[in-house]
């Protein structure tokens, strides 16, 4: 999921994620133990701390918190917050705070697992009552011991023992292959554990979770499986005793597995994948739609996975490959559309309308609802019951490094799918309250589209440090893109870090700090503006060697935003001003003009890292940092070091870069002019200093017909397709409705014109531009500078000003000169400084594959770059 709306991200629509993910939630099965009593609809009174309640809309006269049946109280007098306190909760300071009178102390822990309620008698004599929230104080009575604890199944010498934290359950039992086990308390850290014996492993388990549940109003039995599951039966029905240490779960050399060498983060460049996406289509692959299908080194797709990483990139980026909600696992349950789709018309509504008609129950989703976090998805296995999923995901990796391509995997810890009583919640039925994030009134928070969750609370931070630290051991992964990260605290995050460093080639098998660590640093929701922790955000992380997606360059280049009710805006890359469109968005031709100079602005400074101190001379002919630049009201450069911001052009979210662009450029342009602007935009990041992600296929011109939402729009709107005989997805028609009806006005005749659907030249010739980027990229060390210093020193843009070319960069860097010329004419640039000196072509455009680039000259004489239209050039001085 990207961005926040002000920034305008490439982000799913809210709407339409909250429609599959964050559906109605259903009722789990329960038993009660005790008769429902009336409760308020909300909490708004917080026990942050053994000593100190908080409650919004109270008045500031004694109040007492009401447990058990037979209304036990808890003391509480007015009071203030200390240092300490406003700091851990600034969002709360400003309401009435209350003191635990001393003689009640002793009560909280009691008073944690049954009803809970915080009353007051008010001047007027009414009673006011309201539910409390305990996050707070279970984090101050239990937090401190629990974190260090091992939960899940955890073997010695065989046996295993099962600990699940719990502490507000009256009681957890073990049901294991169809007997309940009793577990027992630790009451200090609030686990509850039982040990096994050796036939324990491999059999199927849950727990038996008996505590209050405030939004059902009674005590129920939740039967549930473990957080810290580490296998799965099909479905997710039960967690597995799983031992992931165990020999019968590697597969042959997992022990011995040499990795492609590791890539500093400011160097990466990588691929972005949906396992399913990757093969479904694939005629060549053994193993279409699974796991196993990045094992098969001769199919089309592993081909060419493999070419990207002979030309440089570095990193497979899998879309989530966790266990997740939506999709059914057992492929006997997977609906198909029950249409002939290939007869309909390219601008047709009803491939949309039969493909969502099986959509949700179907064997396609991006996966963004988690349900546990630490177990491979099933549907992705060629059995889903069982350990295949394990091995399948560890072969997966060695497939990916056998290809030269190190493992990013995509982890979304800042929602689950579902909260409360329903049967995909599985945290909230275990310590209800606690993991997801309360608003103020009680309310589980959605900003994220669905259930959030609270990683600034102890044990869900620790959930996502262990999870986190389990992918790296257990199975290898090389790097973690964290979706929406600036939900998470800072800390959270830099916690994370700290436990990958730890990890030795010798004590666990990998080299923790070689781990890369990337994600979404947007700003927005109850978290926004660092409410409630200091963020995990785009500026809150620049020196902490995770990088954070730039949104600057990216919008430079497409132009507009993904929320543009007419999607004809344009930017550098898509025709602004050089080549206009017919879309009055664009305003006039001065308007034009100048926007197109700023977004040059952007660029550069995309360019440079997205460096905040790095200082050049604008389009206004001012001298300016890259955190004076503008970017709608935020700076535009906020990165410290190259390597803390990520460049790209286009992810899974939105419409495909090609899709883009058939919207903005002009319905005329040609599919070669369409294939050359595809490179020069991916070439704005893949030339960039810092990492830069370019989404699967959009080096083919991917195109997903239009669609900006794809995430349950199943096969035919998504797959790959690496034979350029089977076209590029553009025109299999209309995009679905729920996300883009609003577009089908603009989407229904640029899909009817057979003209936008490119042939095998321009898909090839794409990708062969696009791969000797990479090459250059990768073999000239100028693209990997270490610091802001060395960027400052040997980046510059000769031409910048007044008089800088609409719609033309250049850009010097080291012994190389970059020129990107977007306009359809050949550009002239000449930089005099430059003059006498001797530069050309670059060896491997020279003699690449784009003929018409491999025109670009040099004059010696006047330091005059000449680069045809459409073009990037990078020039070599020698």
């Amino acid at each position: 999921m990207n961005g926040p709306l002000r920034n305008g991200p490439l982000r799913r629509t809210v709407a339409a994620v909250a429609m599959v993910l964050c559906a109605a939630a259903l009722p789990a099965a329960t038993s009660a133990t005790a008769a429902p009593a009336p409760t308020p609809a909300d909490a708004r009174a917080q026990w942050i701390d053994r000593d100190t309640v908080i409650w919004k809309g109270a008045e500031r006269t004694a109040a007492q918190l009401e447990f058990g049946t037979h209304g036990k109280r808890i003391r509480l007098t007015p009071g203030t917050l200390s240092p300490s306190e406003r700091l851990a909760y600034p969002h709360l300071t400003g309401y009435p705070a209350f003191t635990v009178d001393p003689r009640d102390r002793g009560l909280a822990r009691t008073a944690l697992r049954d009803k809970l309620l915080a009353t007051q008698r008010r001047a007027d004599g009414q009673r006011a009552v309201t539910g409390v929230q305990i996050p707070g104080v279970l984090d101050d009575l239990y937090g401190a011991r629990a974190r260090h604890a091992a939960l899940g199944p955890v073997f010695h010498h065989g046996r295993p023992t099962l600990s699940v934290w719990a502490p507000t359950a009256r009681t957890v039992a073990l049901e294991l292959d169809g007997r309940t086990v009793p577990m027992r308390r630790e009451d200090a850290t609030g686990i509850w554990r039982v040990q096994g014996t050796r036939d324990w492993a491999g059999k199927p388990y849950r727990y038996l979770v008996t505590v209050w549940v405030p939004t059902v109003g009674k005590t129920v039995t939740n039967k549930v499986t473990d957080p810290y599951s580490t296998a799965l039966t099909a479905g997710s029905a039960r967690s597995l005793v799983t031992d992931l240490d165990d020999p019968k779960l590697a597969p042959a050399g997992w022990s011995q597995l040499t990795k492609p060498a590791a890539v500093p983060l400011r160097r990466a460049r990588i691929q972005e994948l949906q396992i399913r996406d990757f093969s479904v289509e694939d005629r060549t692959s053994r193993h279409p739609g699974q796991y196993l299908a990045l094992t098969d080194r001769r199919s089309d797709g592993m081909r060419h996975l493999a070419s990207l990483a002979r030309s440089g990139t570095s990193y497979v980026h899998l879309l989530p490959a966790f266990d997740f909600a939506t999709t059914p696992e057992r492929r006997a349950d997977q609906e198909r559309p029950g249409c002939d789709l290939a007869s309909y018309a390219p601008d047709s509504d009803s491939q949309q309308d039969c493909v969502g008609k099986s959509a949700a129950h179907d064997a396609y989703n991006w996966g963004y609802d988690p349900l546990h976090y630490t177990v491979p998805e099933g549907a992705y296995a060629s059995d889903p019951e069982g350990p295949a999923r394990t091995v399948e995901f560890r072969r997966m990796v060695q497939g990916l490094n056998g290809a030269g391509l190190r493992t990013v995997m995509d982890v979304v810890y800042n929602h689950t799918a579902a909260s409360g009583q329903d049967p995909h919640s599985v945290l909230d039925r275990i310590v209800p309250g606690y993991y997801q994030r309360l608003l103020d009134d009680g309310s589980v928070a959605t900003s994220t589209c669905c259930s959030g969750t609270a990683p600034e609370h102890t044990m869900m931070g620790k959930l996502v440090v262990d999870s986190v630290v389990t992918w790296a051991k257990e199975y290898k992964v090389d790097g973690f893109r964290f979706d929406l990260m600036g939900h998470h605290p800072k800390a959270n995050i830099l916690a994370v870090r700290k436990a990958l460093d730890a990890l030795t080639p010798r004590k666990d098998g990998v080299d923790g700090k070689s781990i890369v660590l990337y994600g979404e640093g947007w700003n927005f929701g109850e978290a926004a503006n660092d409410a409630r922790f200091v963020q995990a955000t785009q500026q809150n992380m620049a020196g902490t060697g995770i990088a954070t997606f730039s949104d600057r360059a990216r919008d430079a280049v497409r132009g507009g935003s993904p929320f543009d009710g007419d999607p004809g805006i344009q930017g550098f890359a898509s025709g602004l001003y050089t080549d206009p469109n017919s879309s009055t968005g664009n305003g006039s031709r001065a308007e034009q003009r100048a926007r197109l100079l700023h977004y040059q602005d952007l660029i550069k400074v995309g360019l440079t890292g997205n460096l905040a101190d790095y200082t050049f001379t604008d389009t206004t002919g001012r001298r300016v940092k890259g955190s004076q630049l503008d970017y709608n009201g935020a700076p535009a450069g906020y990165a410290a070091a190259p390597g803390d911001a990520l460049a790209y052009a286009d992810a899974h979210d939105n419409e495909t870069l090609y899709d883009a662009l058939a919207y903005k450029l002009p319905q005329r342009t040609g599919a070669a002019d369409r294939s050359r602007m595809q490179v020069l935009a991916l070439a704005t990041a893949a030339l960039s200093q810092g990492p830069a992600l370019s989404q699967a296929g959009s080096d083919l011109l991917r195109s997903k017909s239009l669609d900006r939402n794809s995430f349950d729009s199943g096969d035919w709107f998504n797959a790959l397709h690496w034979n350029c005989a089977d076209g590029n997805g553009f025109g299999r028609g209309l995009p679905p409705a729920a996300d883009n009806k609003d577009k089908w006005p603009y989407a229904k005749p640029l899909l009817a014109d057979p003209a936008l659907r490119p042939g095998c030249a321009a898909i090839s010739d794409t990708s062969a531009a696009y791969r000797d980027l990479l090459r250059i990229h990768a073999t000239e060390p100028a693209f990997g500078l270490a610091t802001a210093a060395a960027v400052q020193k040997a980046l510059s843009f000769p031409l910048s000003g007044k008089a800088e070319t609409p719609g033309v960069l250049t850009m010097r860097l080291g012994n190389l000169v970059v020129v990107l010329n977007a306009t359809p004419h050949r550009q002239d640039q000449t930089v005099r400084d430059l003059a006498g000196e001797r530069y050309a072509l670059h060896p491997v455009q020279a003699h690449g594959a784009d003929r018409t680039t491999a025109t670009a000259s040099y004059a010696r004489p006047s330091g005059t770059f000449s680069v045809p239209a459409r073009t990037v050039a990078v020039y070599r001085r020698g």
